[in-house]
């Protein structure tokens, strides 16, 4: 899968989705757009949009989009490492269009 990390998504959790093509916002110049013209951005060009960023879900109508979303809990890596299994589990059944949350530990 392609998946893009957006700007406050810390990098090293590309170690745990090595089995999937990774990049971020900031290597597409990205940074800064909304997360509404961001997804629009990403869609139908990555599988998958990670994000910490938690209001994304209640303003986006993803019905038709392409593009996943799979929200962290936070951004911080030490407590995010420690989710790597559901963070994983999220990626490998994410499908198009949908929401997926990463409850806080």
């Amino acid at each position: 899968m392609k998946i893009i990390f957006d700007e406050n998504v810390p990098l090293p959790l590309r170690q745990f989705l090595v089995e999937h093509t990774v990049t971020t916002i900031q290597q597409h110049g990205w940074t800064g757009v909304e997360n509404g013209a961001l997804i629009a951005l990403t869609d139908g060009i990555f599988d998958i949009l990670i994000l910490a960023d938690k209001n994304s879900r209640y303003q986006q109508d993803l019905r038709s989009r392409r593009i996943a979303l799979i929200e962290l809990p936070t951004n911080r890596w030490p407590i995010l490492k420690t989710l790597a299994p559901r963070i994983i589990a999220a990626v490998t059944s994410a499908a198009p269009g949908s929401y997926t949350v990463i409850p806080f530990p």
